[in-house]
C-alpha cells in the first residue's frame, strides 16, 4: 500500500470538521495510579455483529500516557446536561474524578460515572498508530442504558445540548424497525 502525500494541512481539515456534529464520551480506565479519563468526541461504532467500538487518542496526551496499557474501558455517552462532566474530563492539571464527580468501580474494574445517558464497557480487541493518534477498538462487553433524552455533541468548537427522543418500538431508525 502506497501513502500519498498530504494534500491538505491539519487546519484546513480540522476547519471543514468543525461543521460536523461528534458525539461527546468519556473514556474511563483503571490503571496502577488510579482511575483515569477523558473526554473524547472520535468514539465509532465498528461492527455490531461482534459489537465492536473505537476511539482514538493522542500520542501527546496525558490520559494516553496514564491508559496505554490498560485492556479494559469503560466509555461513557453524555447526555444533553452533562457539558460540566465533559469540560472536567477535558481539562488539564486537575483530578478528574474527584467531587463534584460521582462515580464507581464497574465490570474489569473500570471507573464509570454516575447518571450517564448510556455506558459502555469493553476490552482492547486491536490497536493501530495512525499518524499522531492510537486507534483503539474494543469489544463491548457490557451495555447499560441511562435515561433516554438528549445528547451531548461537540459542534463549531462548542458542547452543545442536542435534543431528541428514542423512536418509538417499530419505527424506522429504532432497533427493531429497521
Amino acid at each position: 500500500m502506497t501513502t500519498a502525500a498530504p494534500t491538505v494541512g491539519a487546519g484546513q481539515l480540522r476547519t471543514a470538521l468543525r461543521g460536523h456534529a461528534s458525539g461527546v464520551a468519556v473514556l474511563t480506565a483503571a490503571t496502577p495510579s488510579g482511575p483515569a479519563g477523558v473526554t473524547i468526541t472520535s468514539l465509532t461504532s465498528v461492527s455490531a455483529e461482534p459489537a465492536l467500538v473505537s476511539f482514538a487518542l493522542a500520542e501527546t496526551s496525558s490520559t494516553w500516557a496514564r491508559v496505554k496499557d490498560c485492556q479494559a474501558f469503560g466509555i461513557q455517552l453524555l447526555g444533553a446536561a452533562q457539558r460540566d462532566v465533559a469540560e472536567r474530563f477535558a481539562a488539564v492539571g486537575v483530578d478528574r474524578f474527584a467531587p463534584p464527580t460521582r462515580w464507581h468501580t464497574g465490570p474489569h474494574g473500570v471507573p464509570l460515572l454516575d447518571d450517564c445517558a448510556a455506558w459502555l464497557v469493553g476490552t482492547r480487541h486491536r490497536q493501530l498508530k495512525l499518524g499522531d493518534h492510537e486507534l483503539i477498538v474494543c469489544v463491548v462487553e457490557h451495555v447499560r442504558i441511562g435515561s433516554p433524552g438528549g445528547s451531548l455533541v461537540h459542534l463549531h468548537g462548542g458542547l452543545h445540548a442536542a435534543p431528541g427522543t428514542p423512536p418509538a418500538a417499530g419505527s424506522p431508525g429504532s432497533p427493531d424497525g429497521r
